[in-house]
């Protein structure tokens, strides 16, 4: 079984962001590895043409067609909007799992889920891009992590295109394999709350005391509940 991770809005670098829990997965035997985003940029001065919605649901069905291996998708907060595009009708997907993200429905896009004005940490900017404030980030989305993963979450942030907020899914890869929607109960960006309500489509819905990264804050036990909750390799 091999795990994808799929990284939220307004950052780069995602093998950084999964790079804790590589090891604890892998000495369960489950690879895993992270996909960067088209929609996302490393230089924001580099004058890279930003992907959409749908080029970022390529890249994932990219990583799930380089072997046969069955492959659970795992979407943090925007990345949920990512695999519920990238995993429908794909033969490797055997499973979703959601941590603080959402779950839209055929014909849904992220803005019509959770509201068209952008929240107040985000900063749209020139050029159709948006970017989230860096102090926000340690308040509401790190608080619970050390000040040296602090501060290289906020060295790993950047823009992102707007254009993939408001296009629609073309399937809905929770229709079709079984999702597991993660609960992060110490998240202040999105409340326990909220969370529970976006969760409604999941099949099952577990909840860990975390903030809205737990693969930063706790990646030895935010392993351990992977495994529980990953289908079984067939």
């Amino acid at each position: 079984m091999r795990l994808i991770y799929v990284h939220g809005a307004c950052v780069r670098d995602g093998d950084w962001w999964w790079e804790r829990m590589v090891t604890p997965l892998a000495a369960a035997g489950v690879r895993s590895r992270a996909v960067a985003l088209p929609s996302c940029v490393d230089d924001v001065g580099a004058g890279l043409e930003l992907g959409d919605l749908y080029d970022d649901a390529a890249a994932v069905r990219a990583v799930l067609d380089e072997d046969d291996e069955p492959a659970v998708l795992l979407g943090h907060s925007y990345g949920g909007t990512v695999i519920t595009d990238a995993g429908h009708d794909h033969p490797a997907v055997r499973g979703l799992v959601y941590v603080a993200s959402l779950l839209p429905d055929v014909g849904d896009s992220q803005a019509s889920v959770t509201g068209s004005d952008p929240a107040p940490w985000l900063a749209p900017g020139a050029g159709g891009t948006i970017g989230v404030l860096p102090d926000v980030v340690r308040e509401l989305f790190v608080q619970d992590c050390d000040g040296a993963v602090q501060d290289a979450a906020v060295g790993r942030l950047t823009r992102q295109a707007m254009t993939p907020f408001g296009q629609p899914v073309r399937g809905a890869a929770w229709r079709e394999v079984p999702a597991t929607y993660v609960v992060c109960t110490d998240d202040r960006a999105i409340p326990a709350a909220v969370q529970r309500e976006r969760a409604a489509h999941a099949e099952k819905i577990v909840e860990f005391e975390a903030g809205h990264h737990p693969f930063l804050a706790r990646p030895e036990d935010f392993a351990t509940l992977l495994l529980d909750v990953l289908p079984p390799a067939r």
